[in-house]
């Protein structure tokens, strides 16, 4: 029986078998006497401090010596304001509040004035020119082609080798 009083004591008994522990504990006294000393064992492990003798007894005569407090339940006329849950009311009050004052901030401004628009002419008409590189600089880029970023595959531009290059025409 020790080793479920043990047991017991740690947490580790199902429901049935803890009620069986708990009904031996109240009717034996072997089983008491090694549940105080489990428990004794336990506080010295611990370290916690120990209480004198018969402190339970002296505590239970004190606990049925005190007098019981009756007091009647509030009546419907003793609610507090707001009833039991004031609290909520209010941090609903808060919220609502909060909302309000934020979104008065927010729709009383007045849009920034436009920025006077300048006359302006109408934008000239620009030619682009494509210049050609030179022939060198194909046998540059192929060399350099590791440091040039590729946006259209990123992550494989240094496992993408060229294998050949077109040669030009005569330049113009």
């Amino acid at each position: 029986m020790n080793e479920k009083v043990s047991a017991l004591m740690d947490g580790e008994l199902e429901d049935r078998e803890a009620a069986v522990a708990l009904e031996t504990l109240r009717s034996g006294s072997q089983e008491r006497e090694s549940w105080h000393a489990y428990h004794v064992i336990g506080d010295a492990m611990r370290e916690t401090r120990m209480v004198s003798a018969g402190f339970s007894a002296r505590f239970a005569a004190r606990l049925a010596g005190e007098p019981t407090v009756l007091a009647p339940r509030p009546g419907r006329g003793a609610r507090p304001f707001l009833g039991e849950r004031r609290w909520q009311w209010l941090s609903v009050a808060a919220s609502v509040a909060a909302i309000a004052f934020v979104s008065v901030a927010y729709f009383s401004q007045e849009p920034p004035p436009a920025a006077p628009v300048a006359a302006t002419e109408a934008p000239k008409q620009v030619e682009v020119v494509q210049v050609a590189p030179p022939e060198s600089a194909g046998d540059y880029l192929l060399a350099h082609q590791n440091y040039s970023p590729r946006t259209s595959l990123p992550g494989v531009a240094p496992y993408v080798r060229t294998v050949s290059t077109e040669s030009r025409g005569p330049q113009r």
